[in-house]
């Protein structure tokens, strides 16, 4: 059954504003007050001792609740659990970023959105998508989502070989970019995916996305852009 949390707002770490310097972000020390939660059927999300953990069987995003403007950067580590556990599986590190809902583009989180964690009801969304070690971990795919249900693969977007699927015990570092009409997907430090987009998506939301999955995120940032 659907679970979503929608929590008060708390104060989130203030930085200097300059690009490659922290906005916001969240030490995952007070709770998911800053995050609203989807979630189909079992499992668990955590926050706290510096660590955002899901557990996840049927589906899943973790929305940061605060709605980002390009330029934008966000930054954080994420881990895929395998060790054996209920909810341990080596697949699915995905995102969702400068997501919105055409039908309410400036409220994601509108009364009878309709999202309940299974995958196919975020078919409506404008964003951008990343499926990192998706489909049992044999692809990592990049995606434009339309807003009207498309969401066409291009064969660039489509990566299976093993330097970009995910491994066990390790702990990713991904940088998000929207910035001037391109987007990329950076995994520690090696540009994934690299895409202008001529109708470039200036605002939206930020989500962790998994299924069937164990995933730990830390160090979560938003970083600005000061073009002086």
């Amino acid at each position: 059954m659907l679970r979503l949390f929608s929590l008060v707002f708390i104060a989130m770490s203030t930085c200097v504003v300059s690009f490659g310097e922290c906005k916001w972000g969240d030490s995952f020390e007070g709770g998911l007050n800053n995050w609203v939660i989807e979630q189909a059927g079992d499992g668990d999300i955590i926050s706290g001792d510096g660590c955002l953990e899901i557990k996840d069987k049927e589906g899943c995003t973790v929305w940061f609740r605060y709605r980002l403007n390009a330029p934008v950067v966000i930054t954080y580590d994420a881990e895929v659990i395998d060790a054996g556990g209920d909810y341990d599986r080596l697949s699915d590190l995905n995102c969702f970023w400068m997501a919105s809902d055409p039908r309410h583009p400036n409220d994601l989180f509108f009364e009878n959105h309709g999202r309940t964690g299974d995958f196919k009801t975020y078919n409506i969304l404008q964003t951008y998508y990343v499926g990192y070690g998706g489909n049992d971990n044999t692809t990592t795919r990049f995606r434009r989502y339309s807003g009207n249900g498309e969401k066409p693969l291009l064969p660039e977007h489509d990566l299976g070989s093993d330097e970009y699927l995910l491994m066990s015990e390790k702990v990713y570092h991904i940088r998000l970019e929207a910035i001037d009409g391109k987007v990329r997907y950076i995994r520690d430090g090696d540009v994934i995916f690299d895409f202008y987009d001529p109708d470039f998506l200036k605002s939206g939301w930020f989500g962790i996305r998994t299924f069937n999955s164990h995933l730990k995120i830390r160090n979560f940032r938003i970083l600005a852009h000061d073009r002086n």
